[in-house]
C-alpha cells in the first residue's frame, strides 16, 4: 500500500510532537516504517489518510470489544455531548455506570474513577500502602501497570532484590519500594512472602498478561498469588486489559480470582478515556474524602466517558453470546495461525485467552517474560509489515496482544489467513 500522505503528516509530526508520536509504540520502533495515520473506523476496519483499508487487529489497543463506532454508544455519546462536556461536579451517568460495575465485579463494593489506567493502578497501590501502612509492593516481570514512577521498574540481580528504575527520570530509591518477580513462578513468590510478607503492602499482577505478548497464569501460580493473604499482602487484579473482555467480569469471573483491589480501564470508557479502581469498603473507604488517603481528578466521571462506558456495558450485559462467539473466533485464528506456520516450517507458539491472541516465533511453550523474549523479532518484523500491506493491521510489537470484537466475523478471520499465507 502507498501512504504518502502519512509519511508526510509523520514528518510534520515529528517537529511538534516527541517521536511525532503520543505514545511509544505507535512509532513502529520496534518494526520499522511509517505509521498509517488512521482517520475514520467503522465494525472492524479502520481508514488511513490515504484512503487505504485495514482489517483491525489493534481496536485502539483493547477497548473496542464492540468495534469502531458502534451506532448506539455514538448515539448515547452525542445526546450527552449536546448538554455539556464536563462540569467538575458529580452527574447521574457516574451513579449509573458504577451500579454496571459493581454488577460484573461484585467483589468491588465501592468504586471510585479516574481517567486512565496509569492513574488508576498508581492510585491503588497509594491505597494499599495506605490501608495496611507498608512501604513495598511487588509486580511481575513483563507486567505493565501504566507509567507511574514506582512502576517503571526491572528486576535486579536476583529474584529477592530490589527494583531497579528502567526508565530515566525514576529515583533509585523509589524503584527500591518496588519487589520484581518472574511471572509464572510460585516458588518464587513463596519464597519471598516467608522472608518479606511482613513488609509489603501489595502484589500487582496482570491475570492474564497483554503487554508481554499474551501470557497465561499457571494454576499453580495463581494459588501462590492467594497465598499472600496469609501474610496481610493485599491482592491487586489488573484488569485494565482484561475487564469486560474475557468475560463480563473479567479474568477475575472466568478464573475464579478473589483480588482485594481491581483496577479497570479500556473497555470501560468505551472508546473515551476512563478508568477506576474498588474493592472492598473497609480498604476503598481510606480514600478521600472519607479517608485520609489522597486523589483527585478534575475530568474523572467526566459525562461522556461515563456514556460511553455505560452504553458498551449494557450492550454487553444485555449479549451474553457474544463471549462464547469471542472465543470462537480466537480459536479459529490461533488454530488457523498455527496451521499457516506449521506448513511452512516456522517456530511459533500462539498464545491466547478468549479474544486476546499473540504470535510468538520461537519455539514453545511461552509461559513466562524470559520465554517470551526468546521470540524472534526480526521475524516478527517482516510478518507485521506482511500483514501491513495486505490490509492487515496487527499490533506493530511482538510484546503486545491483538485483539478481536464482536464486530469480526469468520470471514475475517479466513481473509486474514489468506493474507498471512501470502505474506509469508
Amino acid at each position: 500500500m502507498e501512504r504518502p500522505t502519512s509519511e508526510r503528516l509523520f514528518a510534520e509530526a515529528k517537529r511538534h510532537i516527541p517521536g511525532g508520536v503520543s505514545s511509544p509504540v505507535r512509532a513502529f520502533k520496534a518494526v520499522g516504517g511509517t505509521p498509517p495515520f488512521l482517520v475514520r473506523g467503522e465494525g472492524a476496519y479502520v481508514w488511513d489518510a490515504d484512503g487505504n483499508r485495514y482489517l483491525d487487529y489493534v481496536m485502539s489497543w483493547g477497548p473496542l470489544i464492540l468495534g469502531h463506532a458502534h451506532p448506539e454508544v455514538l448515539r448515547r455519546v452525542k445526546e450527552v455531548a449536546e448538554k455539556g462536556l464536563t462540569f467538575g461536579a458529580p452527574n447521574p451517568l457516574e451513579v449509573e455506570l458504577a451500579q454496571a460495575v459493581k454488577r460484573a465485579y461484585p467483589q468491588m463494593e465501592l468504586v471510585r474513577f479516574v481517567n486512565s489506567g496509569t492513574e488508576a493502578t498508581m492510585s491503588a497501590l497509594r491505597l494499599a500502602r495506605g490501608y495496611t501502612g507498608r512501604p513495598y509492593i511487588v509486580k511481575f516481570r513483563g507486567n505493565y501497570h501504566g507509567h507511574a514512577d514506582g512502576l517503571l521498574v526491572e528486576a535486579g540481580s536476583g529474584a529477592l532484590t530490589l527494583g531497579v528504575p528502567s526508565s530515566a527520570g525514576v529515583p533509585e530509591a523509589y524503584a527500591a519500594l518496588t519487589l520484581v518477580l518472574e511471572y509464572n513462578d510460585p516458588e518464587g513468590l513463596r519464597e519471598l512472602l516467608r522472608r518479606r510478607g511482613e513488609e509489603i503492602a501489595a502484589i500487582i499482577f496482570e491475570p492474564v498478561v497483554g503487554n508481554a505478548g499474551v501470557l497465561v497464569p499457571t494454576p499453580d501460580f495463581l494459588q501462590a498469588l492467594h497465598e499472600a493473604r496469609d501474610y496481610g499482602v493485599l491482592l491487586i487484579a489488573d484488569e485494565v486489559m482484561t475487564g469486560f473482555r474475557l468475560a463480563f467480569g473479567g479474568a477475575t469471573a472466568l478464573l475464579g480470582l478473589r483480588p482485594d483491589l481491581i483496577t479497570l480501564g479500556k473497555i470501560l470508557g468505551g472508546g473515551l478515556p476512563a478508568a477506576a479502581y474498588g474493592g472492598r469498603r473497609e480498604i476503598m473507604e481510606k480514600v478521600a474524602p472519607l479517608g485520609p488517603v489522597y486523589q483527585a481528578g478534575t475530568l474523572s466521571g467526566n459525562p461522556l466517558a461515563m456514556a460511553a462506558g455505560l452504553a458498551t456495558l449494557e450492550i454487553l450485559e444485555k449479549n451474553p453470546g457474544y463471549y462464547p462467539r469471542l472465543e470462537a473466533l480466537g480459536a479459529r485464528l490461533e488454530r488457523g495461525v498455527a496451521e499457516v506456520l506449521g506448513e511452512k516450517g516456522i517456530p511459533h507458539a500462539v498464545n491466547r485467552v478468549g479474544s486476546m491472541i499473540t504470535v510468538f516465533f520461537t519455539e514453545g511453550p511461552v509461559r513466562t517474560f524470559a520465554e517470551a523474549k526468546r521470540t524472534d523479532t526480526e521475524l516478527f518484523r517482516r510478518f507485521f509489515h506482511g500483514l501491513l500491506d495486505r490490509g492487515v493491521y496487527w499490533p506493530p510489537s511482538n510484546f503486545e496482544a491483538a485483539f478481536l470484537s464482536v464486530a469480526h466475523t469468520e470471514e475475517d478471520v479466513e481473509n486474514t489467513l489468506e493474507v498471512l499465507g501470502e505474506a509469508l
